[in-house]
């Protein structure tokens, strides 16, 4: 004979609702953009200038309530850490206003592929079944410097992390990685190369800005 056993309440198992994505428009005004590169080029900086211009919103990962996660996010692999990107929060702010986020897929399958000693085309095949759900960007501004230009930016960063003493620590990292993005970059139907060096983060705002309201014309 069967017998129901009756769990107490702290025990009991607690329904957990499906979640529903957020309306999304992709017909939308606001744009979504990303910006993306290895450490120390000046991601943050143009985010947040860009995200002052345009009143908009600036994401960076990791993004809050996640932010005190970065280490123990570094040391995951490939596809656990895309679990970060698939929040609703990008299509949340797109009902807002313009979108800047700093680093986004490009990153997972340049980063993670580099540092976890990976192929490119094996991060992306983990990646690939999950790439419907994350919003493209209008535009990945895919952002490059010289050796010497990085050292300098990297000498008056002020919130410098592993990853960044990393690029010249570890023997290959900055080659590997530089190559990585050039390779995602070539492979980006949304990609915008922009050669950094002697320019400000003013100057590269204006040049994105610019480059949004031709497109938009």
């Amino acid at each position: 004979m069967n017998q129901t056993i009756a769990l107490p309440t702290t025990f009991a198992p607690v329904p957990v609702p499906v979640p529903v994505p957020v309306p999304y428009d992709e017909n939308r005004d606001a744009p979504f953009i990303a910006l993306e590169s290895v450490s120390g080029v000046g991601k943050s900086t143009l985010t947040a200038e860009l995200a002052h211009r345009w009143g908009g919103t600036g994401i960076h990962t990791l993004a809050p309530p996640h932010s005190g996660w970065s280490r123990e996010a570094d040391r995951m692999k490939p596809l656990p850490h895309l679990a970060f990107y698939l929040s609703d929060r990008i299509r949340q702010s797109l009902a807002i206003g313009p979108v800047i986020a700093d680093r986004y897929a490009s990153s997972i399958t340049a980063c993670q592929a580099a540092v976890h000693g990976a192929d490119i085309a094996e991060v992306d095949r983990l990646i690939a079944p999950f790439r419907p759900y994350l919003v493209v960007p209008d535009h990945t501004f895919y952002l490059r410097c010289s050796e010497e230009t990085l050292r300098e930016r990297m000498a008056v960063k002020g919130d410098t992390k592993q990853d960044d003493a990393d690029l010249f620590a570890i023997p290959g990292r900055l080659k590997q990685l530089t190559a990585n993005f050039e390779a995602v970059a070539n492979d980006d139907p949304t990609a915008i190369v922009l050669d950094t060096d002697g320019l400000t983060p003013d100057d590269l705002a204006n040049l994105i800005t610019a480059h949004l309201e031709s497109h938009r014309a």
